[in-house]
C-alpha cells in the first residue's frame, strides 16, 4: 500500500458504542502526520481518551478502523507506547530497571545496547543521577520522567498521553510540559496527548483537536505551531499572543457547545 507521510496514523469513520450508549457516534475522521504533537482537548467524559485508547489498540472502534502507516491498529504494540495519568513505576525496580523494563521484549537489542538506549534516556528526562534510586525516593514529577523515559526507550513510535500531568502540582507540571515538548522535539515522535486544560493544550500542541460533549465530535482543528512557532518557552505564557490563542479557544468552545473546559 502507497502511503503518504502525511498519512502516518489515521481515523477512518471511526464509532465507538458503550452498552448500547454512543461515546463517538458521528463517524471520525482525522488524520496526523509523523512526528507532530496533537493535543484532544474538550470536556471531561467527552470521548477523547476513548479515541486516545483505541489508537492504542486497548479498545476497538465499534466500526471503522484506525490505521498506522496504512496498517490496521490490532493489539498494543511496541510502536505505541502509553503515559497515564496515575504513576506507573515499578517500586520493586530502580529508575533504571524501571526505564529498562520496557525493552524486556526486544530481542533485537543486545543486553549493551539496551544498557546505552536506558543511560541515554535517563539522560534525556534529566534523572541519570538517580538511576540506582527507588520510585519512593523521588518526587511525582520524576516518576513521570520515568514513564515518559520507558515509554521512549521501549522505541515506541508514538506516544498516547492520558492527562499525564493532571495530578501534579502547577510548578511541576509546567516543568514537565517544557520537557515534554523539548523530548518530542528532539525525537521527532508523534504524540497524542489528552487533555481538558486549555493552557496546557495551547502550550503543547502543534495542533489542536476540539471536542464537542459526548459523544464526541469536532468543533474545531487548530493549527498552533503557525501561529506560536515551535519554540515553546515559559515566557511564552506570559504573550499577548499565547493568551489571545488561549481566550478564543475558550469562547470558541463555549460559544458552539456550551462545554466548560
Amino acid at each position: 500500500m502507497n502511503v503518504r507521510t502525511t498519512d502516518y496514523l489515521v481515523f477512518d469513520s471511526v464509532t465507538k458504542n458503550f452498552d448500547g450508549l454512543p461515546v463517538v457516534e458521528t463517524p471520525f475522521n482525522l488524520v496526523i502526520p509523523r512526528g507532530q504533537f496533537v493535543v484532544f482537548l474538550g470536556p471531561s467524559g467527552c470521548g477523547k481518551t476513548t479515541l486516545m485508547r483505541m489508537s492504542g489498540g486497548l479498545d476497538t472502534p465499534s466500526s471503522g478502523e484506525i490505521r498506522l502507516e496504512g496498517e490496521r491498529v490490532g493489539k498494543p504494540d511496541q510502536r505505541r507506547g502509553m503515559v497515564f495519568q496515575s504513576y506507573s513505576s515499578f517500586p520493586w525496580l530502580t529508575v533504571g530497571q524501571n526505564v529498562a523494563f520496557g525493552m524486556r521484549y526486544r530481542l533485537d537489542l543486545s543486553k549493551e545496547e539496551k544498557r546505552r538506549r536506558t543511560d541515554h534516556y535517563l539522560n534525556l528526562v534529566g534523572l541519570h543521577e538517580f538511576a540506582n534510586a527507588y520510585p519512593n525516593r523521588i518526587s511525582g514529577g520524576m516518576r513521570q520522567r520515568v514513564a515518559i523515559a520507558r515509554t521512549l526507550a521501549a522505541g515506541s513510535e508514538v506516544l498516547l498521553m492520558d492527562e499525564p500531568f493532571g495530578a501534579l502540582d502547577a510548578q511541576r507540571r509546567e516543568q514537565l510540559q517544557v520537557e515534554l515538548r523539548r523530548i518530542q522535539s528532539e525525537e521527532s515522535r508523534t504524540v497524542i496527548f489528552v487533555t481538558h486544560d486549555v493552557e496546557e493544550a495551547v502550550f503543547l500542541a502543534d495542533r489542536i483537536i476540539v471536542f464537542s460533549r459526548r459523544p464526541a465530535r469536532i468543533l474545531e482543528d487548530i493549527d498552533v505551531t503557525s501561529q506560536l512557532g515551535d519554540a515553546r518557552t515559559l515566557a511564552l505564557r506570559d504573550s499577548d499572543m499565547f493568551f489571545r490563542m488561549k481566550t478564543q479557544i475558550i469562547q470558541r468552545v463555549r460559544d458552539t457547545s456550551g462545554a466548560e473546559v
